[in-house]
């Protein structure tokens, strides 16, 4: 008998301990959820002090829950009330003489009061900020990886060393790499800021030296002058010196990006004019007009889209492209066959005839489109920018650099792999003997000087995107567009496109210590040395050459 009560009392014990287990299991979730959000933001009703409403505040941030973000939001927005008949808090927004309640952490609409119902909670500058912190603390455990890297940004900037504990527990719960590293760099700025030992320090600097940017650059910077540990001082020079380096990287990297996004420019203003000077030896003043021209095209097309068909304007630099090229080159072509077939062999007289012709095109398009700037919008997918480390690349410049390239290999395969570039090189080479074998040369030169002009046209649709759309936009080009061609060597494309490049990094080189103006000028003087020694260019044209 006395077993049997051993065993009830050991099967009671066992089925107590069970259920005390299940108990504590049950609790568990709740303890670990930490308190009701609903229950927080309660607490900001009634009359309380400042110091009072940055405790719930701090409570909030504290409990890492995002439910309470709206509120947070509305609070340091001014739109966070409570109700003096219970101080009951609401987001409130004013209606005619009633205030419209909605529920702090649903959003559900909660009804309608007058407006003397309701208190506003106090805030100050400092709350905002402590708003503001705390929005950053609850965005760290958001599910969306883009917000909890913004929300680490903020963190960041602010080296709050109160973040340090909301930072660690975040850090132990990414997954995502990205965000993760950017955590870490949080949490190092906010030791920096910290009581932390001089040993904890020193690694955070040590940490910060990864982001290499010149934000993490001024943290240490302020903290090497603030430290009176010399290992943790040393540990900061020498990230500075490691930022340092890696900043001075990157920012020849963004002049040599500057420089080929210059080149590509250059490269669309004179390759039609490399044609042109090439193959026909006329030195076309009025070639920076067919640019305008292909601009003016452009914000015409806009234009229309704009008032007709609005949901084509992302096409609408695809529609002005070959309409561009059929403008300027029946200008082109109508130039040629009205006034330069009269004058080859007369370089000068060519020279002037086309400024004057020149001068004619401004003073048409001022007449019919006014003298001031033209808007010429960018669709979105030419808008905006993106960094690759430090430097910053805007999609705009992106798409010109690769639009110039597949300009410059079309214009490749019509010269290399058509009748009519067949004859161009030919014409080229030698005029008299091309002529002797049965080709058209005065057709080739209307061909060719059409082309040259269309090519330039449809430069002025890449320029529209970058530079003003005036009567005085090709001006700003004809220039360097001869320096390129001279300098590359006169018909040859591949000359071009090198000495555009070369052009453009090695003016973006010398802005920073000579200025634009005098840059310009130095470059224009290393040109004339250069000619002197290689009168025909970087690529000079084989052949036998003959005047016409």
């Amino acid at each position: 008998m006395q077993q049997f009560f051993e065993r009830c009392r050991t099967g009671l014990m066992l089925v107590a301990g069970l259920l005390l287990a299940a108990g504590l299991l049950a609790a568990q979730p709740a303890w670990a959820q930490g308190a009701d959000p609903a229950t927080i933001v309660q607490k900001f009703g009634g009359k309380q002090s400042f110091s009072e409403t940055e405790a719930v505040i701090a409570e909030a941030a504290a409990s890492g829950d995002a439910a309470l973000a709206p509120a947070l939001k509305a609070l340091r927005d001014g739109g966070l009330y409570w109700r003096k008949s219970d101080e009951a808090v609401f987001v409130a927004t004013s209606r005619g003489g009633e205030m419209v309640l909605t529920d702090p952490i649903t959003g559900e609409a909660a009804g309608t009061v007058a407006k003397a119902d309701v208190t506003k909670v106090r805030i100050k500058n400092s709350i905002r900020n402590a708003v503001t912190a705390a929005l950053g603390t609850l965005t760290l455990r958001a599910a969306d990886p883009a917000q909890r890297l913004r929300a680490a940004s903020t963190v960041f900037s602010d080296a709050d060393p109160e973040m340090i504990a909301p930072l660690e527990a975040a850090i132990a719960a990414e997954t995502d790499a990205g965000v993760l590293a950017r955590l870490e760099e949080a949490r190092a700025a906010a030791i920096l800021a910290s009581d932390r030992p001089a040993a904890e320090k020193a690694e955070a600097a040590k940490a910060l030296q990864t982001r290499g940017d010149r934000e993490a650059l001024n943290m240490l910077r302020i903290f090497a002058d603030a430290t009176d540990d010399p290992v943790a001082r040393e540990a900061a020079r020498e990230s500075i010196a490691g930022i340092e380096a890696n900043i001075a990287f990157w920012n020849q990297m963004q002049n040599v990006w500057y420089g080929l996004s210059l080149g590509s420019v250059l490269l669309l203003a004179a390759i039609g004019l490399a044609i042109t000077f090439g193959v026909m030896g006329v030195i076309n003043m009025a070639h920076g007009e067919m640019v305008m021209l292909g601009a003016y095209t452009t914000f015409v097309v806009q234009e229309a889209i704009r008032g007709s068909a609005p949901w084509l304007f992302p096409w609408s630099l695809t529609i002005a492209l070959p309409l561009a090229f059929l403008v300027s080159g029946f200008v082109g072509l109508v130039m040629e066959r009205g006034l330069i077939r009269f004058l080859y062999g007369r370089p000068l007289e060519t020279l002037l005839a086309t400024f004057g012709v020149s001068l004619i095109l401004q003073q048409a398009v001022r007449t019919v489109f006014g003298p001031t700037n033209r808007e010429v919008g960018n669709p979105d997918w030419m808008s905006g920018a993106f960094d690759v480390g430090l430097m910053s690349i805007t999609w705009n410049r992106l798409w010109i650099i690769v639009f110039a390239l597949v300009v410059f290999l079309a214009l490749l395969a019509v010269l290399n792999r058509t009748p009519l570039g067949l004859q161009m090189r030919a014409v080229t080479q030698n005029r008299k003997m091309a002529s002797a074998m049965g080709i058209r040369t005065p057709w080739v030169d209307a061909m060719t000087f059409a082309l040259g002009s269309g090519i330039a046209g449809v430069a002025g649709v890449a320029l529209s995107q970058i530079d003003n759309v005036s009567p005085s936009l090709g001006q700003g080009y004809i220039i360097d567009s001869f320096m390129v061609v001279v300098f590359g060597g006169v018909g040859n494309l591949w000359g071009t496109l090198v000495g555009a490049m070369s052009l453009g990094v090695l003016n973006k080189f010398l802005e920073p210590y000579a200025g634009a103006v005098l840059g310009k000028i130095i470059v224009l003087v290393l040109i004339i040395l250069f000619i002197q020694k290689r009168p025909r260019g970087l690529f000079a044209q084989k052949g036998r050459f003959v005047d016409a």
